[in-house]
């Protein structure tokens, strides 16, 4: 097995890079949104209310803006204050992959999926590109491993952890939370035949444990929404928050209803899995299909030496969430502690059987990963945005000295494997925190723009918008909203600024408004890349512009 020098080495790298990000700029849109969210809620003392710009917020519930906002209170407004509690939240849901592997298998398995788990290319992504799926992935899987422990040996304790952590991640995203804590776990059970495990008085104190996590959020979105039905809620006037959160939001999620359609390709979510599980995708789906062929040969006849919980909730949690009608790519976020596990155990199997020809198989898999991971962080150094620094050159020549060392090293290909797949994830991630997204982030006018306002020292309670466009990384690095104002009524408004696009600049020319200075900034949505962006021979091309005028 690795040796625990070599593991804590491999944590600490990929926990470095997890620290890099850390200070990056915010993201639009869902990172910005929901910072500026949690910013309206500590600016406001208003910590019942949620709203997205001047509408009431209804899609998701209060828990992660909440914990968003205890961390502005303690460490201020910043960024970085914003993704502490996505970061914990990783760094619970990595432990609790070690707990549940442990409990499944044994403990070298337990470790492997922690290492798994954080090297994962989306949940890197998820901890700079911080949204709700990070505290409900962690309280999740901390649900499922404390809950599938009370079956295993009946514990107090860790049926209430587990009933808290459920409520914990209800509170985060609604229903979605109990659908993936509650297949794997009906999977265990139904495999193992531990149906008595219902038949006990611990459950009932788990539902009054769970009932009573829930109950602030159910409280905020009853005086919210319930408390006020002359409310219009997209569209629609007497809307229960109470009775969203506990039966229409699954339904408008999967039909697409009130938060519209982006999707009806049933498999997006598997051609998706093919990046998102990086550096470990050959891996993952070789374990997943031999586990798979292991069950059909049995007809799930019950066998001590395997377990169903991750293979069943993976299957069923892909089959369910393949239906909506909305799908984006971190839904799958949820997913990654079972595949986490159940790859480690595959792993691990393939070295207690020595099965050497399978391990080289897969090593020769994982360095094919490793050197398209090579290829990409050269194109991003070299010609995406070149460096220009003799540091960061010397930075990436000995991060390839490394791991070229950690390659070439005579030692068991069983570690070389492991190695070499976690620094294809410290590479390729160290390369775009560092590099990649700060560059990337230039064209982020808002954020650009924000630094602008600060330099000028121009009034943030000055600035207005015509448009319906969201602005929320101005809106947070200004730490004030940009006020919504319309053409008529900036006739009237005199020494002020307004942020426009290049589209409305040109009609307030021609609306016969004059104004005495402009800023200027690229703009792009950088969570859509392309081609012609990527390409820095086309990237004008793509490239609109965003402007600050000042209306005198």
């Amino acid at each position: 097995m690795i040796s625990n020098l070599r593991y804590w080495f491999l944590i600490a790298l990929i926990f470095l890079v997890y620290l890099a990000g850390m200070f990056a700029t915010l993201f639009e849109n869902d990172s910005a949104q929901f910072s500026v969210m949690a910013m309206r809620m500590v600016q406001e003392n208003d910590f019942l209310s949620l709203f997205k710009g001047p509408n009431e917020y209804l899609d998701k519930p209060h828990m992660h803006y909440w914990l968003a906002a205890i961390s502005y209170k303690i460490f201020g407004l910043h960024a970085w204050a914003y993704r502490i509690p996505g970061i914990l939240a990783t760094l619970l849901a990595a432990y609790s992959c070690y707990g549940l592997g442990a409990l499944l298998y044994n403990k070298d398995v337990g470790r492997l999926a922690a290492l798994i788990f954080m090297t994962a290319q989306t949940i890197v992504l998820g901890a700079i590109d911080v949204r709700t799926d990070a505290v409900l992935t962690g309280f999740s899987i901390l649900a499922i491993w404390q809950l599938a422990k009370y079956v295993e040996h009946g514990s107090v304790r860790s049926i209430v952890i587990g009933a808290f952590a459920a409520g914990m991640a209800f509170s985060t995203k609604g229903q979605i939370a109990l659908l993936v804590i509650g297949l794997p776990l009906i999977c265990h059970i139904a495999y193992t035949r531990k149906w008595n495990a219902f038949l006990s008085w611990k459950v009932l104190l788990a539902l009054l444990v769970f009932g009573l996590t829930i109950t602030p959020m159910l409280y905020a979105y009853y005086t919210q929404f319930d408390l006020h039905p002359e409310k219009v809620i997209r569209g629609k006037s007497n809307r229960s928050g109470i009775f969203f959160i506990f039966w229409e939001q699954s339904f408008e999620r999967l039909s697409g209803e009130g938060i519209g359609k982006n999707s009806s390709d049933f498999f997006f979510f598997f051609h998706t899995f093919l990046w998102v599980f990086l550096p470990w995708t050959i891996i993952g789906i070789t374990a997943y299909w031999g586990r798979l062929k292991t069950f059909f040969k049995s007809r799930l006849k019950f066998d001590s030496k395997y377990e169903f919980l991750t293979l069943g909730g993976i299957t069923l949690i892909f089959a369910v969430i393949s239906f909506a009608q909305f799908k984006l790519p971190h839904y799958l976020n949820i997913t990654i502690p079972l595949f986490a596990v159940l790859t480690a155990s595959s792993l691990y199997n393939t070295y207690r059987l020595q099965q050497q020809r399978t391990i080289h198989i897969l090593k020769i898999g994982q360095f094919f990963v490793l050197g398209i991971v090579f290829i990409a962080s050269a194109l991003i150094c070299f010609y995406v945005f070149k460096l220009n620094s003799v540091l960061a050159y010397i930075s990436l020549v000995v991060a390839a000295i490394i791991i070229v060392y950690y390659a070439m090293k005579r030692e068991g290909e069983y570690i070389k494997l492991i190695t070499v797949s976690v620094c294809a994830s410290v590479l390729l991630n160290a390369v775009l925190n560092l590099h990649f997204y700060p560059n990337l982030l230039e064209y982020q006018g808002g954020s650009s723009m924000a630094k602008i306002v600060e330099q000028k020292n121009i009034r943030v309670d000055r600035i207005y918008k015509i448009g319906d466009d969201f602005t929320w990384a101005l809106d947070f690095y200004n730490q004030y909203p940009v006020q919504i104002t319309s053409v008529d009524s900036l006739k009237n408004k005199k020494d002020v600024w307004v942020y426009v696009t290049e589209d409305e600049m040109e009609l307030l020319k021609n609306k016969d408004f004059d104004w005495d200075a402009q800023f200027s900034v690229d703009q792009f949505r950088i969570t859509r890349l392309q081609g012609k962006f990527l390409n820095p021979n086309t990237r004008k091309k793509v490239t609109g512009k965003m402007y600050l005028l000042h209306i005198y």
